[in-house]
């Protein structure tokens, strides 16, 4: 750490991951490094228009609430983790300035650049800066808090040209377990259980949405193989 507290500053470039880029990573990334963000609550209050959703039904992603404001919420989940746990990439110092071009795009659909010391789960350095991509509270695309059954609902029957929206939140869930003993998000894992309970009920015929069989097309739009990468944590 400096002399003033804060993380040290580098010249390399990372990206932090807390949402589908712990599975799905950035291009040309050299470092992939478990660790946490502090002063965060994760939720799934981000609509999603052009990758789990569409415009006309949006789905929900996972952004990044300032922990002192989530604490002036009412919010049904009223816990959570001290540690936001994702990954941090490094990206390839000859691909940086192109990665960064990429990055820029995500800025669309209400996720905005910041940056955040990273703290790495191994302890091999001290805290650093990442980029990280956030939906904050006064962009058009944020939900705020939810009933946990209505947003398990809204999930389950919501797709985008990405895929299904259920099929995210799982990836998430999944991801989170494989980080750490410690990284799981019991906000995502309720959702999750709510999810699955969701499906074993239509399974069995008694729980039914109108137009649910007609599924979205994931053909509208045509993907380079750096939008495949898909949420650069719209994620």
């Amino acid at each position: 750490m400096s002399a003033n507290g804060a993380p040290p500053e580098t010249d390399e470039f990372w990206i932090f991951g807390y949402g589908s880029l712990i599975w799905k990573p950035p291009p040309h990334y050299d470092r992939r490094v478990p660790g946490w963000l502090t002063g965060y609550v994760r939720r799934f209050w981000q609509a999603s228009q052009d990758h789990r959703g569409t415009p006309e039904a949006p789905g929900r992603v996972v952004t990044l609430i300032e922990r002192s404001f989530w604490a002036s919420l009412v919010d049904a989940h009223d816990s959570a983790p001290e540690k936001v746990w994702g990954v941090a990439y490094r990206i390839q110092a000859d691909k940086v300035a192109e990665v960064r071009e990429h990055l820029d795009i995500r800025e669309i659909n209400g996720y905005t650049i910041h940056h955040a010391p990273f703290h790495p789960a191994d302890g091999s350095s001290p805290a650093f800066r990442t980029l990280v991509y956030i939906g904050t509270p006064d962009n058009d695309q944020f939900t705020g808090p939810q009933d946990p059954q209505a947003l398990a609902e809204h999930i389950y029957v919501s797709e985008g040209p990405s895929g299904l929206n259920r099929d995210y939140l799982l990836g998430l869930e999944k991801a989170l377990d494989e980080l750490s003993p410690e990284s799981g998000d019991a906000h995502v894992t309720d959702l999750s259980n709510r999810v699955r309970e969701l499906d074993r009920k239509r399974r069995e015929g008694r729980f039914q949405v109108e137009g649910f069989e007609h599924p979205v097309s994931h053909e509208f739009k045509r993907v380079s193989s750096v939008d495949e990468q898909e949420e650069t944590e719209k994620t």
